[in-house]
């Protein structure tokens, strides 16, 4: 049996540091229900998964292959997270077996596809057999237990912000992450709330992946979601993941984002380098003026600031974007992961007033 009852090795392979890598991505650098401790991917074996990912070393390697990561660990993890996260949500044959395998030696599977594992004979059969459990992430509660827009949103006080983007996986997850750590550390009690399987799996107390729910239920679920995130914790700021984008031709989970939490503000995530969709190379990316006139249009909020994915960049380029943004479009920019997050507190703090009082008012 394993040490900690929530040790997990993350299955990626070949996708480490990759847009579909997203979710494996996202739990090496934060994950507050799992203890991380090798990510496999055969073709990054041998690096630390810190340094691979942002040059910061984390301990936690990279490995070719199941047995690698048992043998490095000196047991059989608890867990095998499936860290994939492809646009068609599904398992190749090749990726099956490796799951299958980690059935077989008595790890419990944390699935955040679209596939759902509990409905395929051959899963099921082999997770009995072991005694082990698969977790569907993704999969909603049933129909009957969905909730539609009440307009119970207009009774929560505190105000809401929304982490919006240019694109999908761009770092709207990580700056989510980031501002509600950083915003609590300098005493505003901030919660987030996920609209993802990636944060769930991280540990979110609250939260629904909207991607998975039919359209008619997405703002209520949501909505329902921030209540629950206020009327539990009394927080002074509510910070809401975004999904997709709302210009994005085949992602509609932002326009439910927007109506479902009415964010009073939003901050875009944007990667100037990155010249088309990420999913769609035949479209070119929006810009920021374009995405920005959206959202402003499509819902009763103001973006107030830009976060950089740096992707593509070097500190010089990182450097130059945050001010080509900010001469632009006149809006405060920064990049979260190798820029002072305080950047970011301030640009939140100047941008929602209420909040800057509410921090003076601690102070006193």
């Amino acid at each position: 049996m394993p040490a900690n009852p929530f040790s997990a090795v993350i299955y990626c392979d070949g996708q480490f540091g990759e847009q579909d890598g997203k979710t494996a991505n996202g739990l090496v650098r934060h994950s507050e229900k799992y203890e991380i401790l090798s990510v496999i991917d055969s073709s990054r074996a041998g690096f630390d998964a810190g340094m691979y990912l942002d040059g910061v070393p984390n301990g936690i390697p990279l490995v070719a292959s199941l047995a690698e990561a048992i043998a490095h660990t000196g047991t059989v993890p608890a867990y095998l997270i499936c860290g994939i996260a492809p646009a068609s949500g599904m398992l190749s044959r090749e990726q099956r077996s490796v799951l299958l395998d980690a059935i077989g030696r008595g790890m419990s599977i944390i699935n955040g596809l679209h596939e759902f594992l509990n409905d395929d004979a051959e899963f099921v059969a082999a997770s009995i057999a072991s005694g082990v459990t698969i977790t569907d992430v993704r999969r909603p509660k049933d129909k009957k237990d969905l909730t539609v827009f009440t307009g119970r949103i207009f009774d929560v006080p505190c105000p809401r912000i929304a982490i919006l983007g240019t694109d999908g996986a761009i770092g709207k997850r990580t700056t989510a992450t980031l501002l509600v750590q950083a915003l609590n550390a300098r005493g505003i009690r901030a919660v987030m709330v996920a609209t993802g399987q990636t944060s769930l799996i991280q540990g979110a107390a609250y939260g629904v992946a909207l991607d998975a729910i039919a359209p008619q239920f997405c703002s209520g679920e949501l909505e329902a979601q921030v209540v629950a995130a206020y009327e539990g914790e009394f927080p002074d700021v509510i910070v809401v993941e975004g999904q997709g984008a709302l210009s994005h031709p085949a992602y509609l989970t932002s326009a439910y984002i927007l109506r479902g939490s009415r964010p009073s503000s939003v901050i875009l995530q944007h990667a100037p380098a990155r010249l088309t969709l990420g999913d769609y190379p035949s479209i070119p990316m929006p810009t920021i003026a374009s995405e920005r006139a959206l959202i402003e249009s499509f819902s009763e909020t103001t973006v107030i600031g830009v976060t950089i994915n740096h992707e593509g960049l070097d500190n010089e380029g990182i450097a130059a974007a945050i001010m080509d943004v900010h001469v632009e479009n006149d809006l405060p920019a920064t990049d979260p992961l190798t820029r002072p997050i305080d950047e970011l507190v301030n640009i939140v703090l100047k941008g929602i007033p209420e909040l800057a009082a509410t921090l003076s008012a601690k102070a006193r």
